[in-house]
């Protein structure tokens, strides 16, 4: 049965090796004079924010530059970058690098048309207008923050994070060249394909997807479980790079428009309070949900086991579904991801802690089981143990 649906596109998406030469064009298209560029000191180090400033300095686009971003934004960098950029009168935003980044530009783009504290804008479409003109450039592949209108923002007194959800977010371009992806290093390439990963597998399976976005997701899952092997292995192999930022955007335009579930409400009650990078987080849960969640839809989750190599033969769909549990736990060991315990700053004494700030997630009621304090409770239990 297919229920009534919105879907929404709001961003442009420019796609291909060599596309970073075409920003100036893009920036002239968004009436741009002075671009903010919101980046991180990854980025700096690696030399790309010096290849994106030489095609805004080669195209007559003043700009300044805040490289403070960090892992989980928090929302006091946001205000600082908000002053930078109200400072130096900039008309267009640019968020370079992976998803912290794009969030922090969305926030600073709230905050430069809305003004305030970035606080007073937490909440389901609650802008006013649409922000400052942003062009996202995404340099790895994991978040599709470049095409979703959500910023997810760690506040620093409550240690929870918090989402900004509203389609005036939207990027107006996003800019994905594959060959700025190809330094990124192993464990990166790891936990951010992994997270997109995420992305597709809760988009699919979420109690409020659709048709488009299934048949999205679905592709996605198909290239990262063929791709993110190759490009963990092999970070010089620019078609499993490509392959790997096309699905991961292409998971960001899935869960944009459906949602995510039980993994995400987990995975950022861990990097609110442990500064958990986001997709080692989602990696780590991801099997243990998914097997709580089957009895809700098996046959969903046997089509995602199908995706991930499970043959169903004259199996039930639960089965089926079932060996993709393995399937997830062998892929995760297959990229190198961590175990929860292995971290070691991860206490199981938080976990009451944890399991409460899961249930207040804004994604929570999107699970397509129901789950409580106790369900979650458990889960983490499980997901520590390994």
């Amino acid at each position: 049965m297919i229920l009534d649906f919105q879907f929404n596109l709001p961003t442009r998406i420019e796609f291909g090796n060599g596309k970073i030469k075409e920003l100036g064009r893009c920036i002239r298209e968004l009436g741009g004079t002075k671009a903010l560029v919101v980046t991180d000191q990854g980025i700096v180090k690696s030399g790309i924010l010096k290849t994106v400033t030489e095609m805004l300095e080669a195209n007559a686009v003043a700009y300044a530059v805040f490289d403070q971003v960090k892992p989980n934004p928090r929302d006091v960098d946001c205000m600082e970058a908000y002053r930078i950029a109200r400072e130096a009168g900039v008309d267009v935003l640019i968020g370079l690098g992976g998803g912290s980044s794009m969030d922090t530009a969305k926030a600073v783009g709230t905050l430069l048309t809305h003004g305030g504290q970035i606080s007073d804008w937490y909440g389901l479409n609650v802008l006013q207008e649409p922000i400052t003109p942003l062009l996202c450039i995404p340099t790895t592949a994991g978040t599709g923050s470049e095409v979703t209108f959500f910023s997810v923002i760690t506040d620093t007194e409550t240690k929870l994070k918090m989402n900004i959800l509203d389609t005036r977010l939207a990027p107006r371009i996003a800019l994905l060249d594959p060959e700025l992806t190809v330094t990124l290093p192993s464990h990166v390439t790891a936990s951010t394909g992994m997270d997109a990963l995420t992305h597709a597998i809760e988009a699919y399976t979420c109690n409020i997807s659709e048709p488009i976005t299934d048949a999205l997701a679905l592709y996605a899952i198909d290239q990262i479980v063929r791709y993110l092997p190759i490009a963990v292995a092999d970070g010089t192999n620019l078609e499993a790079r490509k392959q790997m930022l096309a699905a991961s955007l292409i998971a960001g335009i899935a869960f944009g428009n459906s949602d995510v579930g039980g993994v995400h409400c987990m995975a950022e009650a861990l990097g609110g309070l442990y500064d958990t990078p986001h997709g080692v987080a989602n990696s780590m849960l991801l099997p243990f949900v998914f097997e709580y969640n089957i009895p809700a839809d098996p046959e969903k989750h046997a089509v995602v086991a199908e995706r991930l190599g499970a043959v169903r033969g004259d199996r039930s769909a639960e089965e089926t579904a079932r060996e993709g549990v393995r399937l997830l736990k062998k892929l995760a060991e297959t990229v190198h991801i961590p175990k929860m315990k292995d971290l070691g700053n991860v206490n199981p004494d938080d976990f009451l802690y944890l399991a409460e700030a899961a249930t207040q997630n804004v994604s929570a009621p999107s699970n397509p089981r129901p789950a409580t304090k106790e369900d979650y409770l458990r889960l983490f239990r499980m997901a520590y143990e390994g």
